[in-house]
């Protein structure tokens, strides 16, 4: 699976950007590949922010985004998004996506066989 994400940019604070990430290789659409984004902030480990399960039925995220981030997948365009509403300056970091070969997701970077290459999210105050 490669892995290509898009769509960070600068955004003020209370603002929104909408991340993609287009899959290709394995059949994303088999629903046998769970995604998951991460984040990495500059001297910060990279971090678990949202995961989706390869049906699209199951969703988690972490605490700190829950009810500002929205995860969703396409099989049919073979494409995973984060659409980030209400943008804190903590939000800035490099986001990751991520997949992992069972259907499933996880919290750890471990737990996922591919990585797209990043993508930065700056939110100024």
């Amino acid at each position: 699976v490669q892995l290509q994400a898009s769509g960070g940019g600068l955004v003020q604070a209370g603002g929104s950007l909408g991340l993609s990430c287009v899959a290709s290789g394995r059949t994303f659409g088999s629903r046998t590949v769970g995604m998951g984004w991460f984040r990495q902030a500059p001297g910060k480990e990279r971090e678990f922010v949202s995961g989706i399960s390869g049906s699209g039925v199951r969703t988690d995220y972490a605490d700190s985004v829950k009810g500002r981030f929205t995860i969703s997948r396409d099989n049919a365009k073979n494409t995973v998004s984060l659409q980030m509403n209400s943008l804190k300056p903590e939000d800035t970091a490099v986001y990751y996506c991520a997949a992992r070969r069972d259907g499933g997701y996880g919290y750890s970077v471990s737990a996922y066989d591919y990585w797209g290459q990043g993508t930065q999210v700056t939110v100024s105050s």
